[in-house]
């Protein structure tokens, strides 16, 4: 059975001493992700939440385009040392008439929990086609919502309390209700656990929706945002100067540095709305318009659940 926390021998050195002890550590497993039996990827993850995982993975990547597009997933009989199941491979199996993942896709290797681009043949392979590009999503945010975020998605991170060694990602409303977050030991990973949280719920296209990240916003995050059809991708840390021209492209607003009271925004600032003293959006930031983008696609759901795990 797959645990997201395990504990492992430290020792804790402080000014004149040092003191030995048990210290806990969030799990990191290899990931072994099949369809319709075939070897597609290997990620290394936190477990827990594979089959979201999966369901995400396969949607920013373009594989499918519908919860309905997987008829069943499942964890696949591997065994360890000492004849336990894993709970390390899991099988998912399109439904009739999906086609197959392209080549560019197969990634037959180890990706690290830190790198989800690594191994792809050239940038142009994740550039893949959104049904549902955000540059036509009317949504707005006031400043007031966002800055309460950060806060909001760390009150959320449960096993961080615990390890400290997390990422995590949330996806909320406009005006700051929390959907659904996950962690993982990879950035891209606990999006992927979101994105397919969502997939599953049926709030696929995410329109209207702000996907929050712990770190860094890379071009694969943006990437699978805008192939999740989020319009809004706010980090507490610094974007990439490739992810800053893919949100450009898309149309996804693009928030870095979004710490305290203060942001950068990247790309798509019309979504962002300064707010009164009474809380209410400014007349200038009302009469902003986006730049449509024309947008195409469908959704739904249906999977086996994870096995139980311990903390």
């Amino acid at each position: 059975m797959g645990r997201r926390t395990t504990r492992r021998p430290v020792v804790a050195v402080r000014p004149g001493t040092r003191t030995r002890r048990p210290d806990t550590l969030a799990v990191e497993e290899p990931l072994e992700l099949r369809v319709n039996g075939e070897p597609l990827a290997v990620t290394m993850r936190t477990p827990g939440d594979d089959v979201e995982l999966a369901h995400g993975f396969l949607l920013t990547e373009g594989v499918i385009g519908a919860a309905d597009d997987v008829v069943l997933a499942r964890y696949c009989d591997s065994r360890d040392a000492a004849g336990r199941n894993t709970y390390n491979v899991l099988d998912v199996l399109l439904a009739p008439g999906v086609p197959a993942p392209a080549a560019q896709v197969e990634r037959r290797f180890y990706t690290t929990s830190s790198c989800g681009v690594c191994g792809k043949a050239s940038l142009d392979a994740v550039r893949t086609v959104a049904r549902f590009p955000p540059g036509d999503d009317p949504v707005r945010v006031t400043t007031g919502t966002l800055v309460a975020l950060p806060d909001r998605l760390r009150a959320a991170q449960r096993v961080f309390d615990t390890t400290g060694g997390l990422h995590a990602a949330a996806i909320f409303t406009a005006d700051g209700a929390l959907l659904v977050a996950r962690e993982d030991v990879g950035r891209h990973n606990a999006v992927d656990k979101a994105i397919g949280r969502a997939l599953l719920d049926g709030r696929y296209p995410a329109r209207g929706t702000v996907l929050a990240v712990s770190g860094r916003a890379s071009f694969e995050l943006v990437q699978k945002a805008v192939m999740a059809g989020i319009p809004v991708l706010a980090a507490v840390s610094a974007p990439s100067s490739l992810a800053v021209d893919l949100a450009r492209e898309t149309g996804t607003t693009l928030i870095g540095f979004l710490r305290g009271e203060t942001m950068n925004v990247y790309a798509g600032a019309q979504r962002v709305l300064d707010a009164d003293p009474q809380g209410e959006p400014d007349a200038a930031s009302r009469a902003t318009v986006p730049t449509p983008v024309p947008a195409a696609g469908s959704a739904a759901s249906r999977t086996a659940p994870d096995p139980p795990l311990g903390v």
